[in-house]
Parts: C-alpha cells; sequence; structure tokens
C-alpha cells in the first residue's frame, strides 16, 4: 500500500475563538474525501475546541510542542499524557522558532520525541538549516546531525515518526527552496532512515516545510522524497490549504 501525503497546519500563535470557528468550518466543509492525511497543528488553549470542531471529520489535532517530562514542577509545559486527553494526533518537535527561541538542543528535541512516541503520539520532527549554514555548504551535515540525534535515542521505533524539513531560511520569508533544493534533502534524509531502518524508511513520511503555498505545493509534492507539507501562513485561510491538500495526491 502506498503511504498517504500528509499535509499538515501550524498556526504557529495565531488564533482567536471566533477566527478559529470560521476556519475549521470552512476546512471541514471543504475537504470532502482528502487523498492525503490532513492534521491542524494548533495554540495549546485552543485544543479542546477545535478537537470538537474537527470530530466526524478527516481532518486531526496537532499540537505545536511536547514536554520531555511526565509529570511535576514544570511550569507553562504540557506532557504528552494531556495531550492525550485531548484525541491529539501529532505533536510538532524542534521547530526551528523553538530551537532558535527556547534554546532547544538535538538532546531535548529527540527527548520530546520519546515522550511524543511513548504515548501514542505522532512527532514531526523538524530538521533544517539556516542560511549562513546553507552558504557555508553545512546543509546535508546539520540536517543529519540532528535526525541522528533523534534516531539514537529513538531507534527501535523510528518508523512511527515523521520528518519535516524546514529550510530556515524559507520560513516565513517567502523564500522557497526550489523543488530540486528540496527533494535534494529529503533524498538526504531519506538515505539516513534507510540506514537507521532499512525494511521502513520507505515508509517514514519527509515533509518539506518551507514557505509552501498554493502556487507552488504541487511541484513541490510532486517530487519522489517530498511526502507532504508543513504549512504556515497558508494553513490560516481556508481556500489556500484546501488547494494545497487538493495537490497532494
Amino acid at each position: 500500500m502506498t503511504k498517504k501525503k500528509l499535509i499538515a497546519g501550524n498556526w504557529k500563535m495565531n488564533g482567536s475563538l471566533a477566527a478559529n470557528e470560521a476556519l475549521v468550518k470552512a476546512l471541514v466543509a471543504g475537504v470532502a474525501t482528502p487523498a492525503c492525511d490532513i492534521a491542524v497543528c494548533v495554540p495549546a488553549p485552543y485544543l479542546a475546541q477545535v478537537q470538537s470542531l474537527v470530530t466526524g471529520s478527516p481532518i486531526a489535532v496537532g499540537a505545536q510542542d511536547v514536554s520531555a517530562q511526565a509529570q511535576g514542577a514544570f511550569t507553562g509545559e504540557q506532557s504528552a499524557t494531556m495531550l492525550k486527553e485531548f484525541d491529539v494526533r501529532y505533536a510538532i518537535v524542534g521547530h526551528s522558532e523553538r530551537r532558535q527561541y527556547h534554546g532547544e538542543t538535538d538532546e531535548i528535541v529527540s527527548a520530546k520525541t520519546a515522550a511524543a512516541l511513548a504515548n501514542g503520539i505522532t512527532p514531526i520532527v523538524c530538521v533544517g538549516e539556516t542560511l549562513a549554514q546553507r552558504e557555508a555548504g553545512e546543509t546535508e551535515a546539520v540536517v543529519k546531525r540532528q535526525l541522528a540525534a533523534v534516531i539514537h535515542v529513538n531507534g527501535h521505533c523510528i518508523s512511527e515518526i515523521v520528518v519535516a524539513y524546514e529550510p530556515v531560511w524559507a520560513i516565513g520569508t517567502g523564500k522557497t527552496a526550489t523543488p530540486e533544493q528540496a527533494q535534494a534533502v529529503h533524498a538526504v534524509l531519506r538515505a539516513q532512515l534507510h540506514h537507521a531502518a532499512s525494511e521502513h524508511a520507505a515508509g517514514i513520511r519527509i515533509l518539506y516545510g518551507g514557505s509552501m503555498n498554493a502556487a507552488n505545493a504541487a511541484e513541490l509534492l510532486a517530487q519522489a522524497d517530498i511526502d507532504g507539507g508543513l504549512i504556515g501562513g497558508a494553513s490560516l485561510k481556508a481556500p489556500d490549504f484546501l488547494q494545497i491538500i487538493a495537490a497532494a495526491r
């Protein structure tokens, strides 16, 4: 069976009760019977609202982060068991903004991945290079290092993760890696996964997460090793997000 592509929206720190309701109702009305899997990763205060709005639809709910800890004195954190109570199916782990603004290391990202997996939540593990790293020719080394840390800790169940390649220089900047640039990095990641889990590597989804939008989605999704998208700004506009979903076949 061929794997379905995954289109996951990352709302980042955007939304309101009214705006969320309008957006999700438009998505539910517009998805019909999609050829791909769909998720919306929403701010934690809105998990319950969005979960109720997507009930009975093909849209799954995701969180934007998860704690590496199970419980305890970790103010402001949400554990995987808490997220599971809200029927959260996916959790973004190690997004470049978390790495940049919250100092998340490869080790922290690996521990968060493990916490999600232990609770039946699929981690969307983000890897990617900055503009300086790309210009220095370090792209391959950076993404392989980031993924290797996750494989090292979670090797026994690495087939359960989703990987998202997000070139940091193309997030929210309007710049996008060309389909060829994106495919080249996805192929590197696929080879690395193949080395770690040879019989499962082809089934692990690798998403592209750098300014994918309605205009460029089809061309990016046509690449051999691009199995979906982690969508930022375009996921906040129902017509755009639906167009990306329609392109994921």
